[in-house]
């Protein structure tokens, strides 16, 4: 017996500093010698080894039915060869689950990166291209031991689509 899943449209914005706030920061270009300021990733990465790598993902479609969080790092992902990408994110909260409200979906431009804050919910990145190269800094182990999902389709039947 198979169980009918809910595909619930997620819209996206382009995103700006002031709108992914509550997420973490968008970096952009800034002019060399510039001092450090409240415009610079503010990263936490005192809790291991960072790890600073390449990572070549494939499409993969824009649905997701999991999302994930690292409470022991921030981490900062962008794309390589100036393409724009797609994220979905909810805020840190306290519980072990996003509220299902406060999932949002950004489009953001290969000119810039983002750097989620310490337990920032995230899917993605997601792309239209064939496969995208992605920075991200982390620290080694994140994947391993900080690297905990909330399953929406286990849950709650539901999957969110990025349109």
């Amino acid at each position: 017996m198979s169980t009918f899943v809910s595909v619930k449209q997620l819209p996206t914005q382009w995103i700006t500093s002031e709108n992914f706030r509550s997420y973490g920061q968008v970096i952009s270009a800034s002019f060399d010698g510039k001092s450090f300021d409240a415009e610079d990733a503010r990263l936490n990465l005192e809790n291991g080894i960072p790890r600073f790598y390449i990572m070549r993902l494939r499409a993969k479609g824009r649905k997701f039915g999991k999302i994930t969080r690292h409470v022991e790092c921030t981490q900062c992902l962008g794309s390589l060869d100036g393409k724009d990408w797609l994220m979905a994110v909810a805020p840190p909260g306290d519980g072990d689950k996003p509220s299902l409200d406060d999932i949002a979906a950004f489009r953001i431009p290969g000119s810039c990166f983002i750097k989620l804050d310490v337990g920032t919910w995230h899917a993605g990145p997601y792309f239209d291209a064939d496969f995208v190269d992605f920075y991200s800094l982390e620290l080694s182990d994140t994947n391993v031991v900080d690297h905990f999902s909330f399953d929406f389709v286990k849950h709650y039947n539901l999957e969110f689509e990025i349109v």
